[in-house]
């Protein structure tokens, strides 16, 4: 259980440090707690999944006070603000988001709103990604998510966590008013990459595209996607064990 009153909120992102979500997300975070940090990619960094940048260093530009720039992945600002920027005063809770776009189904494996969760999980920090579904990516509801997130964080944050869990949160792509309630969801199936396109670049060399079509279950209940789709906020608990342990008796019967 996490008392917002006191608690030092750490907010990142995958879309990087001028992204209109993240300034949605730093106003409902300034609006639940009294130190807020954000610490987000220079550059867009959507699909980067969980990935470290360990080749190359990396750079932070500061901004203003608690606000940070970082020329890597949405990990890297969660590690190098733990373990550096805010080394001596850790914080006390994550906020990944608001991503322009839902993370539903698989598109939590490639996200790198969500990883930006995980990372903060791992370092054991309460964590929570936020994202917006958008139908037409001309009409944002950004509305939609700085109403309801309040609540919906509030409330998550008021329960006891396990070690290894997260939480995400899909907001859907109706007016904020038309909300029609906030639902406990299961993962659903959503693969993106359906389609790829070929084509040939200025030198003649062939090229792919992969495109972000998507293969998805928009109907069976109980998940996220069947209800942001029906126009309901979205929340997953999700785990850093991937273990599959309806697999471990049959794995441990064929090599014993």
């Amino acid at each position: 259980m996490l008392d917002l009153t006191t608690a030092r909120i750490l907010i990142t992102n995958d879309d990087g440090i001028g992204a209109d979500g993240l300034a949605v997300l730093e106003r409902v975070a300034r609006s639940l707690a009294p130190e807020v940090w954000v610490v987000a990619p220079e550059h867009e960094q959507s699909g980067a999944g969980h990935s470290l940048t360990l080749r190359r260093p990396l750079r932070i530009r500061e901004i203003d006070r608690r606000r940070f720039a970082v020329d890597g992945t949405p990990t890297d600002c969660v590690m190098l603000s733990v373990k550096h920027l805010m080394r001596d005063a850790r914080p006390d809770l994550v906020l990944s988001g608001i991503n322009r776009g839902a993370n539903l189904g698989e598109d939590i494996t490639y996200s790198g709103t969500i990883a930006a969760a995980m990372e903060g999980t791992l370092l054991g920090i309460p964590s929570i990604a936020l994202s917006l579904h958008t139908e037409d990516r001309g009409i944002v509801r950004w509305d939609t998510a700085e109403r309801h997130a309040p609540t919906v964080i509030r409330r998550v944050v008021s329960l006891d966590w396990p070690r290894n869990g997260l939480i995400s949160i899909n907001f859907p792509d109706v007016a904020a008013e038309a909300v029609s309630g906030i639902e406990v969801t299961v993962e659903g199936r959503r693969k993106i990459g359906d389609a790829i396109q070929v084509g040939i670049d200025p030198r003649g060399m062939e090229y792919y595209w992969i495109g972000a079509q998507r293969t998805e279950d928009r109907f069976t209940k109980g998940t996220d996607l069947e209800a942001v789709f029906r126009g309901a906020v979205a929340i997953t608990p999700l785990s850093m064990d991937m273990t599959d342990r309806a697999m471990l008796d049959p794995l441990r019967a064929a090599f014993s």
